[in-house]
């Protein structure tokens, strides 16, 4: 199924695709894939508002603000995203979870990936609209979206070891 299927179906039912890509093994390329795939989507989301910012602050030109925000995106959001999962890992062996960290990780990274499309959303709002109660809400909305799939794969992956 193409990613962008995948993506689409998660929408309808986290737990199945999450289950399905657990089922077909351990790949840490495809994992590794999913979350730079993720990692370029949050910079391409984040460019409205940076170019909002560049306009309404030109000290720092908007050049300077996409380099550093491709930065994040493309080579620190990962490093954080592993350290975040090893965390949950150790978590999950303190509470006596049966979970791998390969399920851990791979849930988290797709779910990030799955709910880019509302992080897209939320980097439109933040561009065109400005800060204020509009972004909070699509913020919320981004987070309960993550939320709800990172906690169905985890279910999923926990049920299924």
């Amino acid at each position: 199924m193409a990613l962008t299927q995948d993506i689409a179906a998660t929408y309808k039912s986290p737990a199945r695709v999450t289950s399905r890509f657990l089922a077909q093994g351990r790949n840490e390329v495809r994992g590794l894939l999913f979350l730079l795939i993720a990692g370029l989507l949050a910079f391409v989301a984040s460019t409205p508002f940076q170019a909002r910012e560049a306009q309404l602050d030109p000290d720092v030109p908007l050049i300077a603000r996409l380099y550093w925000s491709a930065f994040f995106c493309v080579f620190i959001l990962p490093l954080l995203v592993y350290f975040f999962a090893a965390v949950v890992w150790v978590l999950s062996r303190i509470a006596r979870r049966r979970i791998s960290g390969y399920a851990i990780r791979f849930t988290l990274i797709w779910a990030f990936l799955a709910s880019t499309p509302v992080l897209l959303l939320l980097g439109l709002t933040a561009g065109f609209v400005g800060p204020g109660v509009q972004v909070q809400v699509v913020s919320l909305i981004w987070l309960a979206v993550f939320g709800w799939f990172w906690a169905a794969g985890l279910l999923t992956a926990e049920d299924g070891t």
